[in-house]
């Protein structure tokens, strides 16, 4: 008998889904279901095709209905949201809004793909200003227009992760005068002070204003903010980008466990507590690959892995996520920023005992024109070098770094074993002894002796 799954969402997560599920499956019945007016899109080029970087706004989107119904046979229904789950009949509930209809649909599977929505803190008086925030298609061409119509000079961006300052970057770029204001210590908050420090001095070099330790407690007539420390500020419009938090209503409604994060708990085959229900992407919270603990990270690359996991797994060939590092980067004006792992701040908080190794050398031979600087920190275990993980900030080869202290945490290399890593090496590239064969070496040093 012919199997059927559903699948809820098609952006990242639910697309590569559907698409892994049809390339291991050319039987199973694909259902796709998605309430807005786009799917397959590339939603971390967004910031880029805003700041006038990438012109051609379809090149963001990597697939239509159309191509995913002729080349792989799958059903995918556009306007299509799912409202209800009913687990002991394995029917879902769903309405189509182009006919203003109801209707129950079957299924063997389900596949939760409901993504991340914007936090959306509650301020007085933001109806006074234009505020965006940034987070499918439909906010991107609003953010366009208003930029291309009311040609706006200031910007305050509430909130300075990876999407605050790559707008930062962008807005400026567009001329325009940009404060960020963010609640923590320090930009990207999941860096280590010392790396966060070198990228917070080159974003104000760049002529943006940083508030940071501080946040936008009301807004005022004539487009003032009133930020929490009491300074005002005078802006066009502001950006939220305080963060996202899961979809989870459909999962909650359904009995299906929540976890500390709001992420739907899953297992190594990304089940949730009914084994016919999986999910996929921002909306999980998964296993940290450190030490197991949970963890809900908002990124692709989980999101396409955990595709394939569940594609195998329906395939009958079970293949087991690991668990995730959280591996990132992002371009800020002229550095890179990456980190992978557990970074300093989450170290102490679970107790952990680590040392930190830490490197500032060139990108290449320092003799051959264009070395720009580079800076490594890895923190390990002193006792047995295990890697825990880094952060790497620098004008050039930050991801190849970030790249290989990822795959060594990931094949279970120490510390000690950074120094045998036999990277390639010519004077337009990198060094005889490569950034973290430094980080090997000095970590060596400062292992306990026993």
């Amino acid at each position: 008998m012919k199997r059927k799954v559903i699948i809820i969402g098609a952006v990242g997560g639910g697309a590569t889904t559907a698409s892994q599920i049809r390339k291991i499956d050319n039987d199973i019945e694909i259902v796709l279901l998605e309430k807005t007016s786009y799917l397959s899109y590339g939603a971390c080029g967004m910031p880029y095709y805003l700041g006038d970087v990438i012109k051609d706004r379809e090149s963001l989107f990597a697939a239509t209905p159309e191509k995913l119904h002729t080349k792989k046979n799958i059903d995918v229904r556009m306007h299509h949201e799912a409202l209800q789950i009913n687990r002991k009949k394995k029917s879902l509930l769903i309405r189509n809004h182009d006919h203003n209809r109801d209707y129950e649909e079957a299924y063997d599977y389900l596949v939760i793909a409901t993504g991340a929505s914007p936090f959306l803190p509650d301020i007085p008086g933001l109806h006074q200003i234009p505020a965006f925030h940034l987070r499918t298609v439909e906010d991107m061409d609003r953010i366009k227009q208003f930029v291309e119509t009311s040609k706006p000079k200031t910007c305050t961006i509430i909130g300075g992760g990876f999407i605050g300052v790559e707008m930062a970057e962008n807005f400026t770029h567009l001329g325009m005068k940009v404060n960020i204001v963010e609640r923590s210590e320090h930009v990207i908050s999941i860096l280590d002070d010392e790396t966060a420090n070198v990228l917070q001095d080159h974003i104000t070099e760049q002529g943006v204003q940083l508030y940071t330790n501080d946040g936008l407690k009301e807004v005022l007539p004539e487009c003032t903010l009133k930020l929490e420390s009491g300074e005002t500020l005078l802006s066009d419009f502001i950006l939220l980008s305080v963060g996202v938090k899961p979809r989870n209503q459909l999962a909650k409604q359904a009995g299906l466990s929540v976890g500390e994060s709001g992420g739907v708990v899953s297992n190594e085959f990304m089940q949730t507590d009914d084994d016919s229900i999986y999910a996929v992407g921002d909306v999980v919270e998964s296993i940290d690959f450190i030490d197991g603990t949970p963890k809900q990270v908002p990124l692709a690359w989980p999101a396409h892995r955990q595709a394939f996991i569940i594609a195998s797994h329906l395939s009958g060939n079970p293949v087991p996520f690991k668990g995730m590092l959280g591996t990132a980067i992002a371009k800020v004006f002229n550095l890179a920023i990456a980190a992978t792992g557990l970074g300093e701040k989450e170290l102490k908080e679970k107790g952990y005992t680590y040392k930190t190794a830490l490197h500032e050398g060139k990108s290449h031979a320092g003799y051959y024109p264009g070395a720009l600087d580079v800076s490594v920190r890895v923190h390990f275990c002193p006792e047995t070098g295990k890697l825990f993980g880094g952060n790497v900030v620098g004008g050039e080869g930050v991801d190849k770094q970030i790249d290989i202290l990822a795959t060594s945490i990931y094949g279970g290399l120490t510390v000690t074993d950074l120094q045998e890593i036999e990277t390639c090496y010519a004077p337009p590239f990198s060094s005889p002894k490569g950034l973290l064969n430094m980080i090997g070496y000095k970590g060596a040093g400062l292992m306990n002796k026993e």
